[in-house]
């Protein structure tokens, strides 16, 4: 949650910097023009926060839309079976073949302090779903998710939920990174038992909450963790290939879009992708 993105060279930040400027305060974005008959909506979320709820704003254009698509299909009946088939790290690896006993103890001790679990159950999953564990640990309330209340409008309003990409998809994603990155920030977050990422979360939900996503943007683009350092393959790649999709689903029907709203802002995020892509891009208040 607290970790994205590697920090740019000065000149490339300085363009990052000029594009997310152009964007107002907004969580909300409706999509028009390029050959659609009528407006699609995007909307940035938070995966996880202690109020859900979602605004009036919202609402009016889940009315106004007749199918919901998520980064991946979360409505799928197949979507637990599909993720337990691809949690394994690649060739047969294991969590104690990237770290020292000290290292692996540390982690074992974090997973059982938050989530009653030893790694020794996980030892052979991708790291990030180790970390996955926990998250809901990082807040100091119940855990809420806007995805689940977008499903259950959807459902309420008979429409499809559609996704972006597939689980099978976000999990290359974790194939990608090098497990070696992903391990080094498990151990971070053992060292001081989770400390420094419920700060982080905690600062991250009252900027989404201004609904600053220039801000979120920054914040993510001055973070040092290991795993973030890998922004192409966080963001950027899966920015590109969700724009064309978005394109062929607004033009199939008016479709409401939910994607993390650390998609949205920057050079290559959605909003100024979807501009450079013919599409009239414009904030909802």
């Amino acid at each position: 949650m607290k970790k994205i993105f590697y920090f740019l060279t000065l000149f490339l930040f300085s363009i990052n910097v000029f594009y997310a400027q152009q964007l107002e305060n907004s969580t909300l974005w409706k999509i028009t023009g390029n050959g659609l008959e009528k407006p699609s909506y995007l909307f940035g979320t938070i995966h996880l926060t202690c109020d859900a709820t979602l605004s009036d704003e919202v609402k009016e254009a889940l009315d106004k839309t007749s199918q919901v698509v998520l980064e991946i299909d979360m409505d799928d009946p197949a979507l637990q079976s599909k993720m337990m088939s691809g949690i394994a790290m690649e060739n047969g690896k294991t969590l104690k073949d990237f770290t020292n006993d000290e290292e692996y103890t540390m982690i074992d001790s974090l997973l059982i302090k938050n989530t009653g679990m030893s790694v020794k159950m996980l030892e052979r999953a991708k790291p990030f779903f180790i970390a996955s564990t926990y998250l809901a640990k990082l807040l100091d309330c119940p855990a809420e998710s806007f995805e689940v209340e977008l499903i259950k409008v959807a459902k309420a309003q008979n429409e499809e939920v559609k996704g972006l990409e597939t689980i099978q998809d976000q999990l290359k994603v974790f194939d990608d990174i090098p497990y070696e990155d992903q391990i080094k920030d498990l151990v971070k977050s053992a060292k001081d038992n989770l400390a420094a990422d419920k700060e982080n979360v905690k600062i991250l939900l009252e900027v989404y909450n201004t609904q600053n996503i220039t801000r979120m943007y920054k914040l993510m683009t001055e973070d040092d963790s290991a795993t973030m350092q890998h922004s192409e393959i966080l963001l950027d790649n899966r920015n590109m290939k969700w724009i064309p999709r978005i394109g062929e689903y607004a033009k199939e029907q008016p479709t409401f879009f939910g994607v993390g709203a650390g998609h949205l802002a920057g050079k290559n995020g959605v909003i100024t992708l979807l501009k450079k892509a013919g599409y009239t891009v414009t904030p909802v208040k």
